[in-house]
């Protein structure tokens, strides 16, 4: 009988409590939903154009570029340039011999141009070539030596013809067919010219001042896969991690090709690229880098340009937080993301990685330019044109990574110094008569060496293969 009292009780209660929940909190929930509704707040959440800050890296990323040109010796003279040379006896001398040095190391001119100590002989034998000599040391030699036109019997003609050739984008086979020698001859000119042209580019490239670089990287077809030697499938499985990977450098606005290389497409080679670039720009350039969704060139473009960072202390208390691997304050990047379908582009979307939206577009501003890779796009077009090895769909494709290096560098070389640009001609300030009855001469032609400062004149593939390149850098700021 409790039991049930006690029962009741608790029933009385929960409804006592029921109707007073209904009676006021229940009018008032109801109250504030329909206020909620009459009056509704929108908020509108706008993305940020700005990257979200980098946290750091606990590490600065490996570069093996890094740890190989630091152990690797560099050229440099032993002392100061010797003392200049003047002669006032005889006539003034009509043989421009200041491009030349002494070829002897132990000579105190060796590697010295414009010193005056070089003299012309005329031509033993009544050969092509000019002999010179080194007065300090006494010292003979022609000035074809350590080029590869020295020792040649054939002649130099047909050699800088066959190379200009190569450049231009047609295969060894054709060009011992046009010029009736063995392909093999062709391609020992080859290695030597490209050797020879390596060494010119690399001696002119440094310390060059820009304002932005693209970067791309162009697959060139395997000779395995179109012979079938591998399956296709294999062939997809070996395309993002080919040898045969072509990677660019160019800034936009003098088109001058600052490096150009093959190799795969994994973080190495990246590293790889962007160190090449960092020993071609002055000290204090750090301009702004645009690339493709390609990931890995952010660690590189970190490890290159970047530096220890202490992040401040968020607790009054406790350690001093690790120091941060950070991107330099003036480092600029941006991508050009773009996404396929069904092997089409359907969207382009840019994105900011380091720096901010507003000092990406400050830096294009001058030139109108919005965030985009098409100039280096359109060099990957004008790199198959001229380089038979990386062609599609031509039957001289390239079997190795060093033959395809070889015809690079000649066209690197070719690109920046023998070819004249037709965005970059400058107009006379009053037109130039011509032979015959042809329209006068209005333009100027410019090259990309040129435009960049590194040159003021265009050179020949003839005169490329002639130059002697000193060991070291010269300490005069010459244009050449």
């Amino acid at each position: 009988m409790g039991h049930d009292l006690t029962l009741h009780a608790l029933l009385l209660l929960g409804l006592l409590w029921l109707c007073v929940i209904v009676r006021w909190v229940w009018p008032r929930r109801r109250a504030k939903m329909a206020q909620a509704d009459s009056q509704p707040t929108t908020r509108t959440y706008r993305r940020s154009a700005d990257p979200p800050p980098f946290p750091g890296l606990t590490i600065r990323p490996p570069c093996a570029a890094c740890g190989q040109a630091a152990q690797a010796p560099i050229a440099e003279a032993s002392s100061g340039p010797p003392a200049l040379m003047t002669s006032a006896r005889g006539r003034r001398r009509q043989v421009a011999t200041q491009y030349q040095f002494c070829p002897r190391p132990c000579c105190q001119y060796y590697g010295w141009v414009g010193r005056g100590n070089i003299r012309a002989n005329g031509h033993p034998g009544g050969g092509p070539w000019r002999q010179l000599s080194c007065v300090a040391c006494g010292t003979y030699f022609l000035e074809t030596h350590g080029t590869p036109l020295h020792g040649k019997r054939v002649p130099a003609e047909r050699l800088v013809g066959a190379v200009a050739a190569l450049a231009e984008g047609l295969g060894i086979r054709a060009v011992a067919r046009v010029f009736e020698v063995d392909p093999n001859t062709v391609l020992a000119w080859l290695v030597e010219a490209a050797d020879q042209l390596q060494a010119f580019s690399s001696y002119f490239l440094h310390d060059v001042r820009v304002s932005q670089i693209q970067l791309d990287e162009l697959f060139a077809v395997l000779s395995e896969v179109k012979g079938g030697e591998i399956s296709g499938t294999k062939a997809i499985e070996r395309l993002s991690r080919a040898p045969h990977w072509v990677w660019g450098a160019i800034d936009p606005v003098s088109k001058l090709l600052l490096t150009i290389d093959v190799g795969e497409r994994i973080l190495a080679m990246t590293q790889r690229v962007i160190h090449q670039v960092m020993e071609q720009l002055a000290p204090d350039c750090v301009p702004l880098f645009l690339t493709d969704g390609f990931r890995e060139y952010t660690t590189a473009l970190l490890t290159h340009f970047g530096q220890w960072m202490q992040p401040p202390r968020r607790q009054a208390q406790g350690p001093m937080p690790k120091p941060r691997w950070m991107p330099v304050p003036e480092l600029l990047y941006a991508q050009v993301v773009k996404k396929y379908r069904r092997r089409r582009l359907v969207q382009v979307s840019p994105r900011v990685v380091f720096g901010t939206l507003a000092g990406v577009k400050h830096v294009l501003a001058p030139q109108g330019w919005q965030i985009n890779t098409a100039f280096i796009e359109r060099v990957n077009l004008t790199i198959r044109q001229h380089v038979s090895a990386v062609g599609r769909r031509v039957i001289t494709l390239c079997k190795g990574e060093a033959g395809a290096r070889q015809q690079l560098a000649v066209y690197h070389m070719y690109y920046n110094f023998c070819l004249p640009h037709a965005s970059l001609r400058l107009p006379l300030p009053q037109p130039e008569p011509t032979n015959g009855s042809s329209s006068a001469k209005q333009w100027w032609p410019c090259t990309p060496a040129m435009a960049a400062g590194l040159t003021d004149h265009i050179w020949t593939l003839r005169e490329g293969l002639l130059f002697r390149v000193p060991p070291w850098l010269q300490p005069q700021a010459q244009a050449l």
